[in-house]
């Protein structure tokens, strides 16, 4: 399993693999999910994490529209499908050991729930937990 990665590891900036050799070797935990950090492609913002199935990357391979796996639905989500905030697709990497994936997307309107603009709105500063974000829609007008 970890041959493709020892062997990058040691390969020159420019070496080309098949994609079917990485997504074989990608380590899905027992569960079957993949955690998915989801960033920014233009600001390199980190917007969320989710968590992706092989079935859901396949998806977000085959279309270009991000879909993860929603534990707490349990089902494929398909980022945007209720608010209309989708994630396109611009550039997918894994990490140096295939038990991460982060994902550079073109963000339609604000990526958390909360209608912020990353779901990592809090910061801890000392004792105190700040809200670090505005919300980018109106409670009012939805």
């Amino acid at each position: 399993m970890t041959e493709l990665f020892e062997a990058l590891e040691t390969s020159p900036v420019g070496t080309r693999r098949p994609l079917n050799e990485l997504l074989g070797r990608l380590r899905f935990g027992a569960d079957g999910l993949l955690p998915a950090i989801a960033q920014r492609d233009d600001t390199g913002e980190v917007l969320m994490l989710a968590w992706m199935t092989r079935e859901s990357l396949a998806e977000t391979l085959a279309t270009g529209r991000v879909c993860y796996w929603s534990r707490s639905r349990a089902r494929l989500w398909r980022k945007g499908e209720e608010s209309g905030h989708v994630q396109q697709l611009v550039e997918l990497r894994a990490d140096c050991d295939g038990d991460t994936l982060l994902l550079k997307v073109r963000q339609t309107g604000p990526a958390c729930h909360t209608d912020r603009p990353s779901c990592f709105y809090l910061r801890v500063a000392g004792e105190d937990v700040i809200v670090s974000m505005r919300r980018e829609v109106d409670p009012s007008q939805t």
